[in-house]
């Protein structure tokens, strides 16, 4: 059937057209003088639809045809768009903004043979179509717009200045290498980045190895282009290894594998299979073995069930954004209501005891200032002795917050945690901390720079009153309050506690150091920036001074690390043993103050000392006493790096679930005990723990297990290693040569997580390591679940009586962790929950950080594969639980959102154990959705 076909210029005006005929032949117009380089052909075929060879006879009486709409310029040729039409339909000509295909034709016959050739596959491909049932509308507007930001090959919004950092690299180098394009573009996987250099390559005819730098302009306006049908059609071509416009099966296998590389993700040899099949069945129903762009299209794109609205309606339980206040006033005091309203207990504490502590330094300054050695020494004494009043009050404080016995027993069995912010015992350590260094340096440096110099050049006349104190004859040089029991003792104190107060600080003891790093020669510079090229004499100069710098930066790092971290801490806390007990004796044998009773440094240290004494001596005798008989281990590889103990319940050993104890390891260190949070729910007959390898010490005792699991090979180096083993009858030797660790345990000890009771609904956030605590509450829900079959979300079980003990409707835990390899710590549990929580309570969330974000090239194929693999079988190949993993990090904002929608007018207990860089996010979205909306949010985070 010949066929009319149309052309315009690419101005859309006349002059330029072709009539093609359906044996071939062509007939071409005249082109205007100068406009025939960018002549612009549209043509519009309709041919009738057949069927497939092999597929039956498809009736021809229907009248229906199919519109393929070319675009053609000279000799290349691009397919815009296939659909069937009915006879008498005169559509109008739409053509997608798509780039043409280069054809290797020289002639405008052979591109339109090769443009032939498509024709019929798009022919045959939609009669396939109609026999599925269902049509085809290749326009499908809003699919491009809903995926606008989705399969992007480049990281950021700014293509141009991304082409100026691959622009500076490539400036490195004469040309550019495969195997460092994805350095320049910025993609970390080498495999994905060198499969995306061969796409590009094949689309330009490149052959080599190495591009020049127009080159690779051409490669990076293609990677980041604004068009999604662009990139589309790039990602389809990388598929696409063969070329051929369809893939199969196998080239979806390979691309899933090659994703899940890109992204530090594991999927077994079966799992790919597995997803390949899924995708090939949801796309390729008929079982023709392929499918093409447009089935590739509707693989990626979201539908819009999935999508999340634009706008959102404010209500009462969504936070609506506050009016900026003009008045100072006013905003000052909502500032300040909301201060109070979130810290009042912390304020009132830090109230008294600011009160206390100038209340005792006024005391002594008035106290002094009516004696008769103000004559003589002014106020320097009334300040040395009011600072000398605080000292010893916050010496003495400063020992009852870390009695951790004590203030377990008061949370655990009183109601003083209403008022008192147990939760912040170590905080207020460190506040009392400065106290102590505020009243030892005004006490030294009044004594030292003011008081003892003015009676040292004191006339006999003003020395007079002070014979009392210091004898008859006048002190002849500074050294002898130096060398007095006073002096010496004084500063022997004030040494070791500057010793211990700096190495207790954040820096030393996670051992960051404010040097820079030692650099090393960049060998991509070019050779006209490396330093070899200056002259001899300042050449060897520069050389010289970079080395010592790096030298004495080296040493500095060694010294770093040999006298700071954990153990330093630990080590220098103990020297306050020394200063306790040279602070009694400075307190006795005083200048001005003869009389005993009015030696008042014993007073203030008796009870807490005696207190803390009782506290380390119940610790030591506890351990002893309630040993661990059975030991079982489990050791998991690289990355994850973890050691899972599971302890024999020692007798009368209870705790709650969000506690934690000390654990230690004789074989690793006799002094050093570390606090890791119970995993275990209180039903269980066993303790367990948790502990990542991350300092020396968790090595350390990682590494003591390892040794007496099974024999390593090559092929166990990677596999989960189990041992199990009883003190009392396995002691003594293992072959002859080693012994079985030593588990020593101490505890419970109280933490946030443990009030978790108070609130009918929970959000649980843990980040790596730190989800143990939250793995204990979900596992005593579960437990609570099952001994109460009512119906636990609404709130009615059958069994009255016990569900006043147990308050907890709805929990949402959300884990964010970065392998792949730590989602097998809670395997279990994970399982366990979706198969117990029939109702719902207990909302799971996992996400898996070092998955590229939503919208990226590299974890598209990935993601599909995933939903449609957990769809089906119900298992997430990811973690091999039935929760689903979900990639990227977690939008807080609206989790925050729906919960507050979910529980209007609600208490809800937020509850974070982590690393501090998600402390103040989550805190503050609490302090927001709590003032704008009607469900109150209550932060708590752990602390040890």
């Amino acid at each position: 059937m010949p066929s009319r076909v149309g052309a315009d210029d690419a101005r859309g005006g006349p002059g330029v057209g072709e009539t093609v005929d359906a044996s071939g032949g062509v007939r071409e117009r005249a082109v205007p003088p100068g406009n025939r380089s960018a002549a612009r052909k549209t043509a519009r075929f309709a041919e009738p639809v057949s069927a497939p060879r092999g597929s039956g006879n498809v009736d021809d009486d229907d009248g229906d045809g199919v519109e393929i709409t070319l675009d053609m310029r000279d000799c290349t040729t691009a397919v815009h768009r296939v659909r069937p039409v009915a006879r008498g339909e005169d559509p109008g000509v739409k053509l997608l903004a798509r780039t043409p295909e280069k054809r290797e034709s020289s002639s405008g016959y052979g591109a339109l043979k090769n443009a032939t050739t498509r024709i019929q596959q798009e022919t045959r491909r939609v009669a396939s179509l109609k026999r599925r049932g269902g049509g085809f509308d290749r326009s499908m507007p809003s699919a491009p717009a809903r995926a606008l930001e989705g399969l992007k090959f480049v990281s950021g919004t700014d293509a141009s200045d991304g082409w100026t950092d691959a622009e500076r690299f490539y400036d490195r180098n004469a040309r550019l290498p495969r195997s460092m394009f994805g350095q320049c573009i910025g993609m970390e996987e080498a495999a994905f980045a060198g499969e995306l250099f061969d796409t590009l390559g094949r689309r330009r005819r490149i052959s080599g190895d190495s591009i020049d730098k127009a080159e690779l302009r051409e490669f990076w306006d293609q990677i980041s282009a604004p068009s999604y049908e662009s990139r589309l059609q790039l990602f389809f071509d990388m598929v696409d290894k063969d070329a051929d416009g369809r893939i199969s099966q196998v080239e979806f296998k390979q691309i899933i594998t090659l994703s899940a590389s890109a992204n530090k993700l594991k999927v077994g040899e079966q799992d790919s299979e597995e997803c390949a099949r899924l995708i090939m069945e949801k796309l390729d129903p008929d079982g023709l073995g392929y499918i093409e762009l447009y089935d590739l299209e509707k693989l990626l794109v979201k539908p819009s069930s999935e999508l999340m609205p634009i706008e959102m309606t404010t209500n009462g339980d969504e936070p609506s954004k506050p009016m900026v206040e003009l008045n100072p006033l006013r905003r000052w005091y909502r500032h300040a209501r909301y201060f109070l309203k979130d810290n009042w207990r912390r304020c009132w504490v830090m109230l008294l005891w600011l009160s206390i502590c100038v209340g005792l330094f006024a005391w002594k300054f008035v106290q002094y200032r009516h004696r008769p050695v103000f004559q003589v020494m002014g106020y320097c004494v009334c300040v040395a002795k009011g600072g000398a009043e605080t000292l010893k009050f916050n010496m003495a404080l400063t020992l009852l917050p870390v009695c951790r016995n004590v203030i377990t027993w008061l949370r655990s069995r009183t109601t003083a945690g209403r008022f008192v912010p147990f939760n912040d015992n170590l905080n207020f350590h460190k506040v009392i901390a400065v106290g102590i260094s505020v009243g030892a340096g005004l006490h030294v440096v009044s004594h030292l720079a003011c008081d003892f110099p003015r009676l040292l050049h004191a006339t006999d006349d003003e020395y007079e009153p002070m014979k009392q104190f210091f004898g008859d004859v006048k002190p002849p040089n500074y050294w002898w309050f130096v060398k007095g029991t006073e002096g010496w003792t004084g500063l022997v104190m004030l040494v070791l506690m500057a010793i211990a107060f700096t190495l207790a600080t954040g820096r030393f003891r996670n051992r960051t150091a404010w040097l820079p790093k030692p650099k090393k020669q960049d060998d991509n510079l070019p050779q006209h920036k490396k330093r070899d090229n200056l002259p001899g004499l300042l050449h060897r100069l520069t050389e010289y001074g970079s080395a010592s710098r790096n030298r004495l930066t080296m040493l500095f790092y060694t010294l770093l690390n040999r006298f700071t971290g954990y153990n330093a801490f630990l080590y220098t806390h103990h020297l306050f043993v020394i200063v306790y007990a040279l602070l009694i004796v400075h307190g006795h044998f005083l200048y001005l103050t003869k009389k005993w009773q009015k030696k008042t440094t014993w007073m203030y240290l008796a009870v807490p000392m005696i207190v803390y004494a009782c506290e380390r001596l119940t610790r030591t005798l506890r351990s002893r006493v309630r040993a661990v008989h059975k030991v079982k281990a489990v050791v998991h590889p690289d990355p994850a790096a973890l050691l899972s103990l599971h302890l024999s319940k020692p007798e009368g050993f209870r705790y709650k679930s969000g506690q934690y104890i000390f654990v230690k390891c004789p074989n690793v260190s006799s002094f050093e005990w570390h606090p890791f949070s119970i995993t275990s729910a209180p039903e269980d007959d066993y303790v367990s723990v948790h502990i990542k390898a991350m300092g020396d010490w968790t090595k350390d005792l990682r590494d003591a297990f390892l040794k007496v699991c099974e024999p390593l090979t090559e092929e166990k180096k990677t596999e989960i290693l189990r041992v199990e083993y009883d003190h009392d009858k396995a002691m003594p030797t293992l072959g002859g040569r080693l012994k079985y660790p030593t588990v020593l345990i101490d505890g419970p000890y109280g933490a946030p997580a443990q009030d978790y009771k108070q609130y009918e609904t929970l959000l649980l956030v843990g980040l790596g390591i730190g989800a143990t605590p939250m793995i204990s509450i979900i596992k005593d829900i579960i437990n609570n679940m099952k001994r109460l079959p009512g119906d636990i979300e609404s709130g009615n079980p059958s069994d009255g009586s016990r569900s006043s003990s147990f308050r907890t409707r709805r929990a949402y835990f959300y884990w964010i962790t970065r392998e792949q390899e730590s989602l097998e710590w809670f395997h279990g549990i994970m399982d366990e929950v979706a198969e117990t929580d029939k109702q719902g309570v207990i909302e799971l969330h996992v996400h898996c950080t070092s998955v590229h974000g939503e919208g990226d090239a590299q974890s598209a194929v990935i993601t599909v594969a995933q939903s449609l693999n957990h769809d089906k079988h119900g298992i997430d190949i990811i973690s091999g639980t039935r929760v689903k993993t979900s990639f990227g990090r977690a939008n807080w904002s609206e989790v925050y959102r729906r919960i507050a929608r979910q529980n209007q007018r609600k208490h809800v207990g937020v509850f974070y154990c982590g690393m501090p860089a998600l402390t103040k996010e989550l805190r503050e979205l609490a302090k927001v959705f709590s003032r704008e909306t009607s469900t109150t949010f209550e932060f708590h985070k752990e602390n040890f």
